[in-house]
């Protein structure tokens, strides 16, 4: 039986696996999907799939999982956890193009981009606010160059990052199950 969608969550690993560190996402995601997880989390290997990203939020989710690197100038495999103020104004536009950093890119849009463009993507198909929460769980890359697998100390954080999104989830399934 399908979640209704106030009650659904959605966790997305992010990263390019030919880009060394940037895989993370993916691979916590890989590791994720030999775990129990609570009822109604729909787990999504974005890879760099921005745009497919933004089209799956549409189908409605109390809470979005992001799971990348994030880079903050801590040690390599250092890991995060962030929430994306989903009503903070979107960047000003670059002077010198007139598109700003949200602009869409069919090739590779990166979550920031995605974010800052679903309410207006949703609206313009008459759908209210699509997703109701985003956390982000996040790595420090070592190295963001190209090359297939992680470095030791992020290969090292798949598992209590894993860990740490199972926590997480069962912290936003208990309070977003409350509701009605």
């Amino acid at each position: 039986m399908t979640a209704p969608a106030d009650r659904r969550v959605l966790v997305a690993g992010i990263g390019n696996l030919l880009l060394s560190d940037d895989g993370f996402g993916v691979e916590v995601v890989r590791a994720l999907r030999e775990r129990e997880l609570p009822p109604g989390v729909e787990l999504m290997d974005t890879g760099i799939r921005g745009m497919h990203l933004a089209y799956q939020l549409l189908d409605g989710y109390a809470a979005l999982v992001l799971v990348d690197t994030v880079q903050r100038g801590d040690p390599p495999g250092t890991l995060y956890r962030l929430e994306h103020d989903l009503d903070a104004p979107d960047p000003a536009p670059d002077s010198a193009s007139g598109s700003g950093p949200a602009a869409w890119d069919p090739h590779g849009m990166d979550p920031a981009a995605v974010l800052a463009q679903l309410d207006t993507l949703a609206a313009s198909m008459g759908i209210a606010r699509p997703v109701g929460r985003v956390l982000v769980v996040g790595c420090e890359p070592a190295q963001l160059v190209e090359g297939i697998g992680l470095s030791e100390p992020v290969a090292a954080a798949v598992e209590p990052a894993a860990d740490a999104v199972v926590a997480l989830l069962a912290e936003v399934t208990k309070v977003e199950g409350a509701r009605p």
